[in-house]
């Protein structure tokens, strides 16, 4: 994705210098990159004389048509050139250079002017710009072409993949109203493990032991958070853990998950064409994968009405099965829930039956605002006096980080009984006794009502944590 060797990157003659070529007007310097550079009527030339010819944008061919709308260049101008060409024409245009970078995860433009972009630690301001406004909503109308959408004043925004596999949401002024906005996921292409996620400070050892204990015990399990927490990232390393003899059946609304495991079969949703007609959702394909024979069920986020589905499917023997969900803490998770399957009818005692019932834990990611995504806490579901589903707090980080070690609380020896009780062995973390200041029976009170982590503690003192001794 790179523009090579030549004067669009800083290796040839200055412009208006002898060799300079005339189609680009200006210099690196400006914070707009190789394609952004390129004159306007070139680029409409050069692609008029493609559709003219049926060839597609080889560099080749890109660069036959350069030769035939410009004249000859010299060899190291022909090169930038027609890499820029190519880039505008069938690339990311201007946002080549950002994507070219494999630590970034997102792209996101605002305007011409403000592109932003997040490298895993945070959102960070980038140099590139567009011409013009017109420029950006051509590239987002190109996107949406390629992947099988349309993007129009009529149909004025656009969520789809792409076929590389990212992720593209656009929306066109005056809905927009600055102009029109572009934001890229970029999915990873190597998956990670566990130890991979602890090296880059996502979790800490003990988290690892105790998320493998959980998927080896087949533990059905929700990864919640919120918007770029890792979500996915985690599922992808938990399903990676599964037995390989075991058969796993993914299903997602958009492909995002990396499973490194040998015996996975994957379904995607497709959205309606541009009649309205051949949808697929998520909820057709959860039924489809219950008649696949899967082992485990994957369902990459539960967003709708699927959930009454994942769950009835939790229910009938397929344990082990994982999820995601948006949350923004272990707490919210049922309420989460509760929303999701009330847009399916069903009722709130319903929900909670089948909830208890079907998911055993929660995994929470949080993102900060400086630093890597970190599982900031383990949780099991539990029912409460009132019959309702609570989520009760297992391990979490310390409450200044990584560096003040893991809290252990009133939720773990449920988790070890869970797991004992299958066959498999205790992490020494979860043997660990919760702490002195967290009420005996869990965070609900005799009532039935929920207790803040401050209130009715049982031998706590002043300033103390109500959680547990930091292991």
């Amino acid at each position: 994705m790179t523009s090579g060797d030549g004067p669009l990157n800083g290796n040839g003659p200055r412009p208006g210098s002898a060799g300079w070529p005339a189609s680009v007007t200006a210099w690196p310097e400006d914070g707009r990159s190789d394609a952004a550079r390129v004159d306007r009527g070139l680029v409409d030339g050069v692609r008029r004389r493609l559709a003219g010819t049926g060839a597609s944008a080889t560099s080749a061919q890109v660069a036959a048509a350069l030769r035939a709308e410009a004249g000859p260049h010299g060899g190291r101008d022909r090169l930038a050139l027609t890499t820029a060409l190519r880039s505008e024409l069938t690339g990311l245009g201007p946002l080549d250079p950002l994507l070219a970078d494999p630590a970034v995860t997102d792209v996101l433009v605002n305007a011409p002017d403000d592109v932003w972009v997040d490298g895993g630690d945070g959102l960070r301001r980038s140099t590139v710009s567009f011409e013009d406004d017109e420029a950006v909503r051509r590239l987002a109308v190109r996107l949406a072409v390629a992947a099988g959408r349309r993007l129009d004043t009529a149909s004025p925004f656009v969520d789809a993949r792409l076929p590389d596999g990212s992720r593209l949401h656009a929306v066109l002024p005056p809905i927009a109203s600055r102009g029109t906005c572009l934001s890229l996921r970029i999915p990873r292409h190597r998956g990670f493990t566990l130890a991979g996620l602890a090296t880059a400070g996502s979790l800490t050892p003990g988290m690892v032991a105790v998320l493998e204990a959980m998927v080896a015990a087949r533990l059905p399990t929700l990864v919640s958070g919120g918007t770029g927490s890792g979500k996915t990232t985690l599922l992808g390393a938990l399903c990676g853990l599964v037995d390989p003899s075991e058969r796993l059946v993914i299903v997602e609304d958009a492909a995002e998950l990396t499973v490194p495991h040998p015996h996975a079969v994957r379904m995607e949703a497709r959205p309606a064409n541009v009649e309205g007609a051949g949808a697929v959702g998520l909820r057709d394909l959860v039924r489809q994968a219950l008649r696949m024979r899967p082992d485990r069920l994957v369902v990459g986020e539960v967003r709708g009405t699927e959930v009454v589905d994942l769950l009835v499917a939790l229910n009938t023997g397929h344990e082990g099965g994982m999820s995601t969900v948006h949350a923004n803490s272990p707490r919210d998770v049922p309420a989460r829930m509760e929303a999701l399957a009330a847009l399916a009818g069903l009722g709130r005692e319903a929900l909670h039956s089948q909830l208890a019932a079907a998911v055993a834990t929660v995994v929470h990611l949080e993102r900060p605002r400086h630093g890597p995504r970190t599982v900031a806490e383990i949780a099991v579901l539990t029912r409460g006096p009132d019959q309702l589903v609570r989520s009760l707090p297992a391990v979490r980080r310390g409450p200044d980080g990584p560096g003040t070690g893991l809290l252990v609380a009133a939720g773990a020896p449920l988790i070890a009984r869970m797991i004992h009780d299958r066959g498999v062995g205790v992490p020494e973390l979860l043997l660990r006794p919760p702490g002195a200041g967290f009420p005996p029976d869990g965070p609900a009170g005799s009532d039935g009502s929920d207790v803040g982590d401050g209130d009715r503690l049982t031998g706590a003192t002043a300033g103390s944590d109500p959680w547990s001794q930091p292991w």
